[in-house]
């Protein structure tokens, strides 16, 4: 076989394979929401931060319990990143990045905004991304090269053209953030609130990065954001016909220390507004 038509052809090979890969994953993460639908309803009452945190561990347990093991069979050689805290490049090769309770302490507090999610990167590149919404039965799903969308209908981002004319987005810096992240976090929405028509802060992340690849919303932005609530919404974005970056409009990557998520006629103008 020509060297053409063999390499085209161990594409397509590869293709079918990830397009297998992410609906044996869509189940996994399916079966680990339905877990974590039963556990949901009623708030949870804390009085310390460790009464919180074991709260937390109950939840995430409860998902893994899960997802590791059906995850695991899928890619046997793959690393595993649970840590939704985390940043930074991976190693090379293929990593499972997983948030099994993406919107924790909301499920906690008996509110709806809350996801099981699970992303596999190959070479630090986001491969294949599930987020499900176990109170609405939603699924999102993206394969590189494939598309973004939602139990099975095409996504795709707002054709906004005007800020001022924009939905924004943005979640509040994590529990413990560096001070001069959260003053930025601060001067960032007094910016938007000029520039943009509604300004939304709230968590998780990546419940407003679905909204942005629905094209509900034009844009979403945080700072000093870790893997777990990037990745799988970078993913949906990008394959949605958005555009990632940082706040300055650079490359985005896991090591940077800034994201920016919009529809690609108000993008420009997003940099611009959180450049100030």
């Amino acid at each position: 076989m020509p060297e053409t038509l063999r390499t085209t052809a161990a594409a397509a090979d590869a293709a079918t394979s990830d397009a297998d890969l992410l609906d044996r994953t869509a189940a996994a993460v399916r079966a680990a929401g339905s877990a974590l639908r039963e556990r949901f309803g009623e708030v949870v009452r804390y009085e310390t931060r460790e009464e919180l945190m074991r709260a937390l561990a109950v939840n995430d347990d409860t998902a893994l319990d899960i997802l590791r093991p059906r995850l695991t069979h899928l890619r046997p050689e793959a690393g595993w990143v649970e840590d939704e805290l985390d940043g930074g490049a991976l190693p090379p090769g293929e990593w499972w990045v997983v948030d099994p309770a993406e919107g924790n302490v909301n499920h906690l507090h008996a509110l709806p905004e809350w996801a099981v999610t699970a992303t596999l990167v190959r070479e630090n590149q986001p491969v294949l991304t599930v987020v499900h919404l176990p109170l609405t039965g939603e699924t999102y799903t993206a394969l590189a090269g494939a598309g973004a969308h939602l139990d099975g209908r095409p996504l795709r981002v707002s054709p906004t053209a005007d800020l001022g004319l924009s939905i924004v987005a943005t979640s509040q810096a994590r529990p413990d953030e560096d001070d001069d992240v959260v003053r930025r976090v601060g001067s960032s929405i007094t910016a938007m609130l000029f520039d943009a028509l509604v300004v939304r802060t709230a968590v998780p992340a990546t419940l407003h990065l679905v909204h942005v690849a629905a094209g509900r919303t034009d844009a979403f932005w945080q700072f000093a954001g870790a893997r777990a609530d990037l990745l799988p919404g970078a993913l949906l974005v990008t394959e949605a016909g958005g555009r990632i970056s940082d706040a300055e409009g650079r490359p985005w990557t896991p090591r940077s220390e800034s994201f920016l998520a919009a529809a690609p006629g108000v993008h420009a103008e997003a940099v611009a507004t959180l450049s100030r």
